[in-house]
Parts: C-alpha cells; sequence; structure tokens
C-alpha cells in the first residue's frame, strides 16, 4: 500500500494530531540491552551509540541523562517515503516561528517532535499552513 505524493494533498489532509505524554531523546551503548519493559517511541543506532525517544518518566526511572524535552504531533495522513518536500515545507513553517522540531518518518505518517512549551503553537502553525495551503 503505497502513501500519497502530492504535495498540496498532503498539507491540506495531514491532520496533526497532539500527544499528551512528554518525550525525551536519549543516547545509550549500542551493546547495552533495554530494561525489558521500555517500550521506546522510536529507537536508532548511530555509530557513537544507540538513540532512544522515551517518555520522561521512563527515562527518570532509569536515571538516564535526556534531552528536548518534547511533545510528539502525528501527521494523520499516509504519507509515501518518497514524497518530496512535505516535511521541508512543514518544517520552514515552524521554522519562521522560532521553533525546532525533529521530524521522524515512520511506514504509514510521518511525527514532529516539538519542544513542550510550543506544542499548542505548533498546532496552530500546522492547521494555519493546512488551510492555506
Amino acid at each position: 500500500m503505497s502513501g500519497e505524493i502530492n504535495l498540496d494533498h498532503l498539507i491540506q489532509s495531514m491532520q496533526p494530531v497532539l500527544h499528551e505524554e512528554l518525550f525525551v531523546f536519549v543516547t545509550r551503548p549500542a551493546t547495552q540491552a533495554l530494561p525489558g519493559n521500555l517500550i521506546p517511541r522510536m529507537q536508532f543506532l548511530e555509530q557513537e551509540g544507540m538513540t532512544l525517544i522515551v517518555e520522561q518518566y521512563q527515562a527518570d526511572l532509569q536515571g538516564w541523562d535526556y534531552q528536548f524535552p518534547c511533545r510528539m504531533i502525528t501527521l494523520n495522513v499516509h504519507s509515501s517515503l518518497e514524497a518530496i518536500g512535505f516535511l521541508a515545507k512543514i518544517t520552514v513553517a515552524l521554522a519562521k516561528r522560532q521553533m525546532g522540531v525533529n521530524p521522524v518518518s515512520a511506514f504509514y505518517h510521518d511525527h514532529l517532535f516539538v519542544p513542550a512549551d510550543k506544542a499548542d503553537e505548533a498546532m496552530q502553525c500546522l492547521i494555519q499552513l493546512s488551510v492555506t495551503t
């Protein structure tokens, strides 16, 4: 099942949803096993170690250092992994509001990790972008 590639359709139908959980970014040694009860939202192996996005309370329970307390916004349009310009248009709109974002593309949807204190503003920006495109 392939996703949408038309940029205007992607923007107009992205249907952003802000999740309540507070997430953080953590790095762990690649050879270190994760606790059995930990289910990261994302994990990615880099040369320097394993990057995890986990709920902040999980990092606190483990006593891990972390960075970037953030909220996750899911874009509820099935975007193609080959779509051109979708995340670029979104990240530029957020950058114009002085907002950093860490996007993650998964098979069906794109997810944006935005600063926790700017999550509502990010949602307003995305909704405005979807109705003016």
